[in-house]
């Protein structure tokens, strides 16, 4: 998943570095006895016109909409927004289309965004847990909203900001505790944090991952055994496209990897983008689809395989556009009751 497709040293040091991890996952699969050879002869490259034909008048339309992006944006130098609904019935990770109900934006006052939406249903009430960067710090922390009886959020709070990026807090219940694991690459480790009082006080409680650059941590409990798979920065290049898994006897450890890692490379299929979903006895994974841009849209991907031995996923069903969420893409969707939440960049 390219970050910057315009600059071509960029983009190419992100493509040896996604080589690189081809190579150790096809190394780790031989070593398996799950990689077979490819029959026959593989097809020609069919080369249509010269590189710099294609990539000058990209470089200009790319040049170009950056340009507008900046005079839209101000003195916002990236900028992302969070969109919930209450509905009933089937939502997005149902029927697949960003349609029905139209989604409320979550206001800010230009000077934040926020992001990577959960939430979490107890007692009768909603919380929307978000990232909220502050353009001022350049660090992403850990914001809480209460739905209110009107149906509507008042202004995120701060609740939980460490020295480092903080984003992707994804809170759920287990064992009567209110846990929150999220995504904190940036300082290589990944923590569980505990809710001292809920929703506002959070305490650092395990830390589950060291020497790790893992984003997107999302967890799954299955046969008596818990998970985490998100994607996995193996020295340089993209943080969204190769996937690693985790696996433990219990919640605190202790995690080892999958003998299978990196599980994926692959640009549309990697980075998760929410907590699993359940459909009857099937579970789906939101993936953050990069094909285009880095939040450019999101897949419905049904895991097929857990276990030991062997991860794999059925192909992504990719999330349409609709009226009820009018913007270039996705990068994260969520529900819990009858809350759902989305974002996008803005």
């Amino acid at each position: 998943m390219l970050g910057d497709r315009l600059w071509l040293s960029r983009s190419c040091n992100d493509l040896l570095a996604g080589a690189i991890s081809l190579v150790a996952q096809s190394v780790a699969r031989v070593a398996a006895g799950e990689l077979a050879p490819i029959a026959g002869s593989p097809a020609p490259i069919l080369r249509n016109g010269s590189f710099v034909r294609h990539y000058l008048p990209f470089f200009c339309k790319g040049s170009a909409d950056r340009a507008v992006q900046k005079l839209r944006l101000g003195r916002r130098p990236f900028y992302w927004q969070v969109a919930y609904r209450l509905i009933d019935g089937p939502g997005v990770a149902e029927t697949g289309q960003l349609d029905g109900k139209p989604f409320t934006v979550l206001p800010d006052d230009g000077q934040r965004f926020y992001a990577d939406p959960f939430v979490l249903e107890r007692d009768g009430r909603h919380y929307l847990f978000v990232e909220e960067f502050p353009y001022a710090t350049g660090r992403g922390v850990i914001s809480v909203a209460e739905l209110g009886d009107d149906g509507s959020f008042g202004v995120p709070r701060v609740v939980l900001e460490e020295k480092h990026h903080l984003s992707y807090p994804q809170v759920f219940a287990q064992a009567g505790e209110i846990l929150m694991i999220p995504e904190s690459a940036a300082a290589r480790e990944l923590v569980l944090y505990r809710a001292a009082q809920f929703p506002d006080r959070w305490v650092r409680d395990t830390v589950l991952l060291t020497d790790k650059d893992f984003n997107d941590a999302t967890l799954l409990e299955s046969d008596g055994r818990f998970w985490l798979l998100g994607t996995e920065r193996f020295g340089c290049g993209s943080a969204s496209d190769t996937m690693a898994v985790y696996s433990a006897p219990s919640l605190r450890g202790p995690w080892v990897a999958h003998a299978l890692n990196p599980i994926a490379v692959d640009h549309s299929a990697a980075r998760p983008g929410g907590a699993f979903i359940r459909h009857g006895d099937a579970l789906v994974l939101p993936v953050q689809n990069g094909s285009r841009a880095y939040g450019g849209g999101l897949g419905l991907m049904r895991l097929d395989r857990l276990d030991d031995f062997d991860v794999s996923f059925a192909p992504p069903r990719p999330i349409g556009p609709g009226p009820a969420w009018a913007r270039t893409g996705i990068h994260t969707l969520n529900r819990a009751g009858n809350l759902e939440v989305v974002d996008s960049a803005g």
